[in-house]
């Protein structure tokens, strides 16, 4: 006679989940610097980058900074490659990233080469942005990246990274 284990309630699993994804974002200092914020529905992440004054790069249009914009797509794409890196050992609860330190946090994959296409001005207001992952392999990865506004139909930037996979902690 086979035992059956019980499913765990939905409210573990979005307490595990969202533990997870603090305690990734939490590690990286240029994310809290920017103070990029994601919000998690399942395996989808959407980056939220609220408006700060110090994005403005140009004070006489107002725009965003590229710079930003561009350290925005890419925390986009590395964090969304983690997150589904990592998306099956926390789903099975083979990994707990809830307190742990962060050297001992799963590494970031490395970014080989990222393009940035500026399509229009970045306004002074919340930006958002979400990856799509077009290739993924145990060492290397491709990833499309879309940042919109007001709109999602408008992207004001969009991008395309390749990164090498991190090798699992010994």
């Amino acid at each position: 006679m086979t035992i059956r284990k019980r499913p765990e309630p939905v409210q573990v699993i979005k307490q595990r989940r969202d533990a997870a994804l603090h305690a990734l974002a939490g590690a990286v200092p240029y994310i809290r610097f920017l103070g990029i914020e994601f919000e998690r529905r399942g395996d989808e992440l959407t980056a939220i980058m609220p408006f700060k004054h110090d994005l403005i790069g140009n004070p006489l249009l107002p725009a965003l900074h590229g710079g930003a914009t561009a350290a925005f797509l890419e925390i986009t794409a590395v964090m969304t490659l983690n997150w589904t890196y990592l998306w099956d050992d926390l789903e099975a609860g083979k990994l707990s990233l809830e307190g742990v330190a962060p050297q001992d946090l799963p590494r970031l994959p490395k970014t080989v080469d990222f393009t940035v296409d500026y399509l229009r001005t970045g306004l002074p207001r919340d930006a958002y942005a979400r990856a799509r992952i077009t290739r993924a392999g145990r060492r290397y990865a491709s990833v499309q990246v879309g940042a919109w506004q007001d709109n999602r139909e408008k992207l004001y930037a969009q991008a395309m990274g390749h990164f090498v996979m991190p090798a699992p902690r010994d």
